[in-house]
């Protein structure tokens, strides 16, 4: 707890990751006194494991509820990343790297979605990729390139923002996990941890894949359920790979220093974050068959985390039924950052009362996703 939680807050916002902490910084910057609560240690669980990519892997078969999102957020990320490094010195790494859909059964669907999104795109015969990206595996068929699309470095994204927040005054309370709420006359008036109360005058939700079991302690249920993803990274030279990579649901995602990313796996197991040998003979499979020098590359990390799946990958954003000082914003499954942005200026539109960015009725709590 940092030396501002002695402080009366206006809201109190549950949860560490990439929602929560963007959320408090939108409210922080309209004057709010802002505590956030987290389980553990802020930004270590699904914002940390994801990999930044600032698209859905095949945006066409995405719902128009989460396109409207996602093209919200790719127009308000260059700024807030340049924001960010400017207030804090850390440097977020967005980067418009492209993404190139290798081999894809989809590309006259995709065709037409970008040209429908007005998105930048172009066919990529087989010559044109190997010269594009040299040392991928040849391709057999032709591939579909978006060159708008880009990425962030997550973790360092989340480092910017924590600091943001300290910059802000924003009262950081970790290792303190919610277990309740006191509610009376339809309203939250506190919210419970095994080390005491936190009152405020509203409360933000943005627990992630523990969003529906903070719910329950409300009597409330929210179809928002754990689904692991393994990843692996790899140390290569900068360079071999400059643009990110998709193949069915799975890619490789190039940073500056060479790192390269090799995910994901979809895992209906809980809340087990164990990683296995199964996933990582999966993905090592997959990233070196598609990009064969990374079988010299030495794998630096195998790593695990829980996405907060929803049952069509629409979050959750909106107050509340029936404790109308309360807003949720959870259920972004393999999309959070994405959507962040747009999800978050929605949540602080709604918890403000004031015009919504984006029509709110797609995302209420009660809307048939």
């Amino acid at each position: 707890m940092n030396s501002f939680s002695s402080r009366p807050a206006d809201v109190v916002i549950v949860g560490g990751g990439i929602i929560g902490l963007l959320s408090a910084r939108l409210l922080a910057q309209q004057g709010l006194r802002v505590r956030l609560l987290e389980a553990g240690s802020i930004g270590t669980q699904s914002s940390w494991a994801g990999g930044g990519i600032l698209s859905p892997l095949c945006p066409w078969r995405a719902p128009e509820p989460v396109t409207a999102l996602c093209s919200l957020s790719q127009t308000l990320y260059p700024q807030l990343a340049a924001a960010l490094f400017e207030e804090t010195r850390i440097d977020p790494e967005w980067t418009r790297s492209g993404l190139v859909f290798v081999d894809s059964a989809e590309i006259a669907e995709g065709l037409a979605w970008c040209e429908q999104k007005a998105v930048e795109t172009r066919l990529l015969l087989p010559d044109d990729l190997q010269a594009l990206e040299p040392a991928l595996s040849r391709a057999g068929a032709a591939s579909l390139w978006l060159p708008s699309i880009a990425q962030v470095r997550n973790p360092r994204l989340l480092q910017a923002l924590r600091a943001s927040l300290v910059k802000l005054e924003v009262d950081l309370v970790e290792l303190q996990q919610v277990t309740g709420f006191e509610t009376s006359e339809g309203r939250v008036t506190a919210a419970r941890t095994e080390k005491g109360w936190h009152a405020a005058e509203r409360f933000v939700v943005a627990a992630g894949a523990w969003t529906a079991k903070l719910l329950a302690e409300l009597g409330s249920t929210l179809p928002i359920a754990p689904v692991k993803g393994q990843m692996l990274a790899y140390g290569a030279a900068p360079g071999l790979l400059s643009r990110i990579v998709v193949s069915g649901d799975r890619y490789l995602i190039p940073r500056r220093d060479g790192v390269i990313l090799a995910g994901s796996t979809v895992e209906t197991v809980g809340f087990d974050k164990t990683t296995t040998e199964d996933a990582r003979g999966q993905l090592t499979n997959f990233a070196e068959r598609l990009l064969p020098p990374l079988r010299d590359a030495k794998i630096l990390r195998h790593w695990a985390g829980l996405r907060p799946g929803s049952p069509s990958g629409i979050p959750y954003i909106g107050h509340h039924p029936q404790l109308h000082n309360l807003v949720l914003c959870a259920g972004h499954f393999r999309n959070g950052f994405v959507m962040a942005p747009a999800s978050c200026q929605l949540l602080a539109d709604l918890l403000l009362d004031r015009p919504t960015a984006l029509p709110p009725e797609p995302y209420a709590l009660d809307a048939a996703h």
